[in-house]
């Protein structure tokens, strides 16, 4: 069993950048693929971003693409989440995933993802 827990959420303006951290314990992460995901309010929760254990194959959801980094450091057991020129749609819960074992690294199917974070709250003020 892995525990993921995201932190580095807030309220900041329009154009503004945050860095949201996924760190795991509990079994080992390290070799598999990770994910973010978002939900706003009445909406459902949407793929964002994810990438392979490796961190050499990364996948955006369209509305982030160039705005939006996700990277890793399996030495801390860490994904990252650098999300630049924020707006206000960015708004949401944002949660992190681990995938299943042999799960492709593209796919954008939560059902894909075994563990999940409880989420960090993520506001952009216009």
């Amino acid at each position: 069993q892995v525990q993921l827990v995201e932190s580095g959420g807030g309220l900041v303006q329009a154009g503004d950048s945050l860095r949201l951290s996924c760190t795991a314990s509990g079994r080992t992460v390290s070799n598999y693929g990770a994910g973010w995901f978002r939900q706003a309010p009445g909406k459902e929760r949407e793929f964002v971003a994810t990438i392979n254990w490796t961190g050499r194959n990364t996948y955006y959801a369209d509305s982030v693409k160039g705005r939006f980094t996700i990277s890793r450091d399996n030495a801390k057991k860490t994904v990252y989440l650098q999300m630049n020129s924020l707006k206000p749609e960015d708004t949401a819960v944002y949660y992190c995933a681990s995938r299943y074992p042999g799960s492709l690294d593209g796919s954008h199917d939560p059902k894909d993802f075994a563990s999940w974070g409880r989420g960090t709250q993520v506001t952009v003020s216009s």
